[in-house]
Parts: C-alpha cells; structure tokens; sequence
C-alpha cells in the first residue's frame, strides 16, 4: 500500500473494543501498581472502582468539564464501562491473580503499551478537532487533557486512596506521556488551522508510531528518560534561563 493510503487506513481502524481494552488493562495496572492500591481495593472495593474509573476516563472528564458539558457524559457509554469494569476486577480480584499475572508479563504488556499509545494518538486529534472553532488555547487545551488527563488529574484521584503528595503534581513535573501530549496536541493544532501541510491520517500515524516506540521502549527497559530531555537541554537555557 502507499504510503497515504496506509496511514488513512489506520486513522480509520476502529478502537473498540481492541485498543480500548488494552488502554484499560494498562490504566488499570498502572493504578494495582501504586502503593496501598491493593489494600485499598479490598477495605473499599468502590473507592478502588471510583480510582480504576479515573485511570480509564479521567481524560474524557476533564475535557468535558473544560468544555462546560456534564462530567459524568462518557459513563453513559455502557460497553465501554461495562469492559473497564471487568478489567479492573479481574486485574484485582482475579483467583491466584492469574489475569493480572497474564497481563504484566513483560511481552505481553509491550503489545498493550502499544495499543494504548494508539487510543491516546487518536484521543488527541479527536479533542483537538472536536474544539477546532473555539480558537488555539482551547483546542490545545482539549487535546492535552483527552492525551493525559488521567495524569493531571493524579492529586485528585490519589485522594481518594487517602494519599496526598502534592510534590507530585503533574504540571510541576511532566512525565513523557503529558509532554509528549502536549507536544502533540500543537502538532494538531497546527494541522486542523492549516499551518502544517500534513493530513490529519499521516499526521496520527507518523505521531502514533513514535509515540509506539518511546513507551515500549521505555517499558522494556523500565526507563524514565524522556526522549525530549536532549533537546529541553538545548532550548531551554536559551529562552528561559538566566
């Protein structure tokens, strides 16, 4: 297939239930992974579901509450809360943790990494076009919470497992993931107004590849480097520093 051809047939590829699953299972162990998850989930199985939910649509919260919609608009997608909610118990409470022991083997989790960097990629021109008449702050703004809304709203959500470490705020200090939303979501903006000749399907499989290949690679070698941190280096003693 030519090039153009590929990529407007993977722009087309449909992400449920796939690729959300995988978003689910990764969101989803991300949380198991922190520190008094499990515990939690045993002493209050709602707040634990309440936390999974966040992982899982806190991205699509955020932006409609920046949009002034409901909130709770998303949880009207049934399938989609039904499948997260499985996931989360299985991940959870699963006899001999055999699902959660499935998914994290390394292989495995790879190929769900990938897939989750598939349904970011897509979220992020998805909210990038959906506030395309509402001018760039608000488009930008969209975009970057529907890439890493779960991520910014991390005090939030480590409240309700009782945990508060505000030196942890993610506007304060950026995992790859929200910058390299962020860094997306102007690639985006500047393909909806017509500033950077791309179309929008090369444009979401160009970013979706690279995207694919930092977390899997950071995953496999359990690496936090960002990949931006070079060129950070480079530009920002130039404009912001003293």
């Amino acid at each position: 297939l030519p090039l153009g051809e590929l990529a407007a047939a993977f722009a087309a590829l449909p992400v449920f239930p796939l690729f959300d699953l995988a978003y689910y299972i990764v969101s989803v162990l991300y949380l198991k992974y922190e520190p008094g998850a499990v515990e939690m989930s045993r002493r209050s199985p709602f707040a634990s579901w309440l936390c999974a939910m966040l992982h899982c649509f806190g991205s699509y919260i955020l932006a409609d509450l920046l949009l002034g919609e409901s909130p709770l608009h998303y949880f009207s997608n049934h399938s989609s809360v039904v499948l997260a909610t499985a996931v989360w118990y299985l991940i959870f409470f699963c006899p001999m943790n055999l699902f959660y022991k499935c998914v994290s083997f390394l292989p495995m989790k790879l190929v769900f990494v990938a897939m989750k960097e598939v349904v970011r990629v897509r979220k992020i021109a998805a909210g990038v076009h959906h506030a395309h008449h509402h001018g760039w702050l608000v488009m930008m703004a969209t975009g970057w919470v529907k890439g890493s809304g779960v991520a910014l709203m991390s005090n939030f959500e480590q409240l309700l497992r009782g945990v508060w470490k505000p030196e942890t705020n993610e506007i304060l200090h950026m995992s790859f993931p929200t910058k390299a939303s962020l860094y997306g979501t102007l690639l985006f903006t500047l393909q909806q107004t017509h500033w950077l000749p791309i179309s929008e399907a090369n444009l979401i499989f160009f970013f979706t590849m690279f995207m694919i290949v930092c977390k899997v690679f950071m995953t496999a070698t359990h690496s936090h480097a960002s990949p931006f941190a070079p060129i950070e280096d480079f530009i920002c003693p130039v404009f912001f520093g003293s």
